[in-house]
């Protein structure tokens, strides 16, 4: 109990010290009893008396306080000696700073420490740094309560606990689990023939017995020196890094105490394979590969074989397969190594050139304790085609977006040009030398326009104006002008089918298709030849699956354009109708010919395909629903064109356009015509202007797609206090993507752009009157 007693004797002395506020207010207590004495008057004597009491009051509590304070200490230390005075174990009560203030009678006659030694100093020839060690494990006790750590001894290992008893004192207990040779442990494991270990959770080598060392050539610290693999399983082949070079084992591992790991090494036993299991793998109907942890091919049953085309399984994985990414013998390594649970990929095979996709499944397997990898094969090169038409579909579509996006702004830009272009030409006559550069500046503006045309077509949002047609009358009537466009060295062979019956399209656009189709099949002909246009009355029983569409059953009007040209390769055929892709050479050609066929096709309710072989030619198909509406049925077409006299007109116009050149251009064309125009550029600036009751508007001229409302909306909530106000939407994209809208808002027109100076004037003109 010496020990104890000093340790408490130090704490009060410490505590003593620590709180010199206590002989302060016993020196005041002093001093106003002094006061009493020496006042001059009784009201002074009082003043000083009652503080006096005051400090002297104040005096008592705060000794009762540390009293009671170093009362409870001592009963807490005491109840904690009881705890562990006995204990089999050394145990060490600390301060914060590892001086050693007890210990129990297990630590003094296995350490034999001096009172008030530290502890770094009775640990000091037991284990290396032990310093760093008890300092690590103090710092996370002193912030979770308790720490634990296992460190090798000279004598086997030694388990450190502690725990943090208050701010100032810490616990520690020491577990020593001696070497397994060492007198008193058990017999026999040293002088064992098998090679032996033991090692911690964390792979660090705790204990090797005589044959395991004799194995290795020394004591390894890590089980990472002494096994290839990390993955570590008991009954499974193992490779040891042994004195003499590699050798295989089967490593069995049985528990032990606390969290360590005993292993031992056993003989490999060579054995036959068994015949009747390898059979049964040969013949199994899957697609199955065994390979070793570096790769090598192992084994390979006839589907595999017949699957890849292998003569041998003399191969390694990387040569069989590619397209993953990384490596694919990592891939394999990490399922061997169980860094990762397994798992499918489709890889590309190597050696059947790129054309071959297979599902590749690997799992970690043993056989005869050896690791190995099975891979389980599947042929995914359908499933790889449909996603490569997948991604191909979703990449037209993508661009479609882009070209209408695209087409709709060069439309407000070739409005603001084309529009500024004719108010100049209205300033000036055909003797002026300016005249023929802006006739110039008009005319290319009206071939850009067509060339956005042809963009719009590609991205189904050009406007059409479907009707019913015959395609006998239709291909005849086109006929001399595609001999004019096919030359004398092409011949031109119209063939039609009885009972073709009627389609319903747009009769200019489905022209314009004919045409690009007959001119690719021209150039395809150099040297000549011929070019067969026929028609076929086609009934489809079920529907029909074709590259990337899927054609419904029903009674189609089928068009083939074929040629006798060169052909093309498959790889063109997947990008024939993407925009500006062409086989032809550099000024020849812009690449919107067959995706503007497509973009009108498809947009019409129809669909295109292409048969080519190279060096033989090639076939594009139409197919066009054919039209069963009534045979009275009247072709929704505009009425018969009436000439326009333009003439000055009266009214108000109200013209809302977020694109300023385009604004302004439409406000001086409508002014000089003598209208008064209210402009804005938004949505939401023209509902302001018209919540004046006393303005009179007689016309709405409106952009359709504006930042914020667009057009159609902020042009209903207007007319419901303006019913009687004609309306004018204008729009870079389709007439259509505004259709359903439009028909529900009364007394509307609409007006594509890019539109001219005369195109403006005429619609406000024929709106008004």
């Amino acid at each position: 109990m010496a020990s104890v007693t000093s340790g408490q004797i130090k704490d009060f002395d410490q505590s003593s010290a620590s709180h010199s506020g206590y002989w302060v207010l016993l020196g005041a207590a002093l001093a106003c009893s002094v006061g009493v004495a020496i006042a001059p008057n009784p009201t002074w004597a009082l003043a000083c008396l009652a503080a006096g009491l005051t400090f002297a009051i104040l005096v008592t509590v705060q000794r009762i306080v540390r009293w009671l304070r170093l009362r409870s200490d001592i009963k807490q230390e005491q109840r904690l000696i009881a705890l562990i005075s006995h204990d089999a174990a050394p145990c060490f009560a600390t301060d914060a700073f590892g001086q050693i203030g007890f210990q129990n009678i297990s630590a003094q006659d296995r350490f034999a420490v001096q009172a008030g030694a530290t502890l770094v100093s009775a640990l000091k020839d037991h284990f290396a740094s032990p310093a760093a060690v008890l300092y690590r494990l103090q710092t996370r006790a002193a912030h979770a309560g308790a720490a634990r750590e296992d460190v090798a001894t000279r004598r086997g290992h030694l388990r450190l606990s502690v725990h943090r008893v208050s701010d100032r004192q810490f616990l520690w207990r020491l577990e020593e689990f001696l070497d397994r040779s060492s007198p008193g442990a058990s017999r026999g494991v040293e002088s064992l023939s098998l090679p032996m270990l033991t090692a911690n959770k964390s792979g660090v080598v705790l204990f090797t017995n005589d044959a395991m060392r004799r194995l290795l050539g020394g004591r390894p610290k890590r089980l990472d020196r002494i096994f290839t693999s990390t993955a570590l399983h008991s009954g499974e082949e193992v490779e040891v890094t042994a004195a003499d070079g590699p050798v295989r084992a089967i490593l069995a591992e049985v528990e032990s105490i606390g969290e360590r790991r005993e292993i031992y090494l056993l003989p490999v036993t060579r054995r036959q394979n068994d015949e009747s299991m390898l059979a049964d793998f040969e013949h199994v109907p899957v697609a199955l590969m065994k390979f070793e942890s570096n790769g090598a091919l192992r084994l390979a049953n006839k589907a595999a074989r017949d699957l890849l085309q292998l003569d041998g399984t003399d191969a390694l994985i990387h040569d069989l397969f590619e397209g993953l990414g990384r490596p694919v013998a990592d891939w394999l390594s990490d399922v061997a190594q169980e860094r990762i649970p397994g798992g499918a990929e489709v890889l590309c095979a190597r050696k059947l050139g790129g054309e071959v996709f297979v599902q590749v499944t690997l799992r970690r397997i043993v056989e005869l304790g050896r690791p190995a990898v099975l891979a389980v094969l599947q042929d995914a090169t359908a499933l790889k085609t449909l996603e490569a038409q997948f991604v191909q579909s979703q990449k037209m579509q993508a661009i479609g977006q882009l070209a209408g996006g695209v087409a709709h702004d060069f439309n407000n830009l070739l409005t603001a040009i084309s529009g500024h272009c004719d108010l100049l030409l209205l300033r000036h006559n055909s003797g002026d030398p300016e005249y023929a550069d802006l006739i110039q500046i008009h005319q290319n503006a009206n071939r850009a326009a067509a060339l956005v045309g042809q963009l719009l077509a590609f991205s189904r949002k050009q406007t059409l104006k479907p009707e019913r047609i015959d395609l006998q009358d239709v291909l005849s009537d086109l006929t001399h002008l595609l001999n004019r466009l096919v030359g004398e060295r092409v011949r031109l062979r119209l063939s039609h089918a009885p009972d073709l019956g009627q389609i319903r399209a747009d009769k200019r656009q489905l022209e314009q298709v004919i045409m690009n189709l007959v001119v690719n099949a021209r150039d395809a002909m150099p040297e000549g030849g011929a070019i067969q246009i026929e028609t076929e009355a086609l009934t489809l029983s079920e529907e029909m699956r074709r590259d990337r569409a899927v054609v419904p059953a029903g009674d189609y009007a089928v068009i083939r354009v074929r040629d006798a040209g060169h052909g093309m390769p498959p790889e063109r055929l997947q990008k024939i109708f993407e925009p500006f892709f062409t086989t032809k050479r550099a000024g020849e050609g812009t690449g919107l010919g067959l995706s503007t066929a497509y973009g009108i096709v498809k947009q019409s309710g129809g669909f295109i395909f292409v048969d080519s072989t190279e060096g033989e030619g090639t076939t594009f198909l139409l197919y066009f629903p054919a039209y069963s509406g009534p045979e009275t049925e009247v072709a929704p077409q505009a009425p018969p064109p009436q000439k326009v006299i333009l003439r000055q007109g009266e009214g108000v116009v109200l013209l809302v356009e977020d694109e300023a050149p385009v604004r302004a251009f439409a406000s001086r064309a409508l002014r000089m015509r003598g209208y008064t125009v209210l402009e804005a550029e938004n949505a939401e600036q023209a509902l302001k202007t018209l919540e004046d009751p006393s303005l009179e508007v007689d016309v709405f001229v409106t952009d359709v797609v504006m930042p914020g409302m667009d057009g159609p909306s902020w042009v209903r909530q207007a007319l419901q206090t303006r019913p009687n106000v004609k309306v004018i939407f204008v729009s870079g994209y389709a007439e259509e993507a505004l259709s359903e809208g439009q028909s529900r808002i009364p007394n509307s027109t609409f007006l594509a752009k890019p539109f001219s100076l005369s195109d403006l004037t005429a619609t406000v003109q024929g709106q008004l009157h």
